[in-house]
């Protein structure tokens, strides 16, 4: 007979399917049918009340709050049910968004990905429970809308948009000649000797090309990535728990399968060597090498937040808590070729290469359906389309959509109750490009 953790572990599983590292399955709960206006945080009354009542509380301790529609509230108030780290933005002024808003981007129409009825961009938003989401174009603010808990004072979960803050920071740090991409990851963190990064390259975990015994599918409970969401706080852990209790504890348990550098294989576990890599060569928290290299540079109106396990780690595959604003900040100085502020902030050689991508050919042996000929490069997604375009992106609709050659950059935040990009992709993607053309057309 099953113990009762057990089969609470196995009900968590249902909220974690959907859940913050993997980009396949779908968050589940009985009231996931809930449209984007039904499912609206305020209009349910989550956490309303002191105490709120216990149908309308959500808590960490029984998994609801990765449960829809209670996403909905969570992803915007995070902090409040994980140790995070500090991201200050200094003392310095706060960075100008200049503005020029448009009346006529919500009437864009586009055709989803693989046929179907015309939808516009304004309908799009509901469909993808946006959370938040701002345009820009030539370097002004033309769009920006918030629902659901998000306000424009509001911090929202990346997610694994994260990833590419980090990757970002490594090959910065590879540039200034204080991390090798060549190098075996042992030159920087031995005590990885014994596991499956043993051999691996800095590039090959930042591109994730990395062969590991290790899968995220979290609708199996047998899955490996049950362990790793553990480790680092993600998941109460039950009884007696005596498995890993940090992000560092557990890569040293994780095996090799099969042979680096073959093909590319999405697994977030990659990116917190890559963290542990950005701390070891930058010698700093990698809060504060957020806040130094971006937060401040930038002038960011906001101090952002850092999830952070048991020790303190930060979480680099999808803990940073950031405002919509600032979001918009990075993402369009890494459309200006890393320059905000008059101020090179990132080598323009840097965005270059990632703009530049990886092989295509070991990106597809991944099978992304809607993603072909795209590649993964430094912890970003890179389309090599006609325009240029490369994404950060995080399961549940978080994204930033760099497009160069439009003069466009698009952030969002979103709490769909389906976490993978597979499901949002077919509207989102013809969505930003359909914008970017209309942009281009009426300048």
């Amino acid at each position: 007979m099953q113990s009762e953790d057990m089969r609470g572990m196995r009900r968590l599983g249902g909220a974690l399917a959907g859940a913050l590292l993997a980009l396949g399955g779908a968050a589940q709960g009985a009231e996931q049918a809930l449209d984007a206006r039904a499912s609206d945080p305020a209009a349910m009354g989550w956490m309303t009340g002191s105490p709120p009542p216990p149908e309308r509380t959500i808590r960490f301790d029984d998994g609801g709050y990765l449960q829809f529609p209670q996403i909905r509230w969570t992803f915007s108030h995070w902090r409040e049910l994980f140790p995070t780290a500090q991201v200050s933005r200094g003392a310095g002024p706060v960075s100008a968004l200049p503005r020029a808003e448009r009346q006529d981007l919500d009437a864009v129409s586009f055709t989803p990905l693989g046929g179907g009825a015309p939808m516009t961009w304004g309908q799009s938003l509901d469909a993808n429970y946006t959370d938040g989401i701002l345009v820009m174009h030539r370097g002004k603010v033309v769009y920006e809308r918030y629902f659901g808990a998000l306000t424009p004072e509001g911090a929202h979960i990346a997610h694994s948009v994260t990833k590419s803050f980090v990757g970002t920071i490594a090959a910065m740090l590879a540039a200034e000649g204080r991390l090798d991409p060549d190098a075996l990851v042992t030159r920087y963190i031995p005590e990885l000797a014994g596991s499956a990064f043993g051999d691996a390259t800095v590039r090959q975990v930042l591109d994730m090309t990395t062969g590991l015994e290790y899968s995220e599918v979290y609708t199996d409970p047998n899955s490996p990535a049950w362990d790793f969401v553990r480790a680092v706080g993600l998941l109460p852990r039950p009884p007696g728990y005596a498995g890993p209790t940090t992000s560092y504890d557990y890569l040293k348990t994780l095996k090799k399968a099969g042979e680096h550098g073959q093909a590319f294989a999405y697994k977030s576990v990659n990116t917190e060597v890559v963290g542990w890599l950005v701390q070891r060569a930058g010698g700093k928290p990698l809060a504060q090498q957020l806040s130094e290299r971006f937060w401040a540079p930038l002038g960011m109106e906001q101090d952002a937040y850092l999830q952070v396990d048991a020790v303190g780690t930060g979480y680099a595959a999808g803990g940073l808590n950031l405002g919509l604003r600032d979001f918009a900040r990075f993402c369009e100085m890494m459309r200006q070729g890393g320059r905000a502020n008059g101020r090179q902030v990132v080598p323009a050689a840097v965005v270059a290469e990632i703009a530049r991508g990886a092989r295509p050919e070991d990106f597809a042996k991944a099978g992304y359906a809607t993603l072909p000929g795209w590649s993964y490069h430094d912890q970003w997604w890179v389309s090599h389309n006609d325009h240029g375009a490369y994404m950060a992106r995080g399961v549940h609709g978080q994204a930033c959509y760099v497009d160069p050659r439009a003069e466009m950059s698009i952030v969002r935040f979103a709490s769909n109750p389906k976490a993978s990009n597979v499901y949002l992709d077919p509207l989102s993607l013809p969505a930003y490009h359909a914008l970017a053309q209309h942009l281009m057309r009426t300048p």
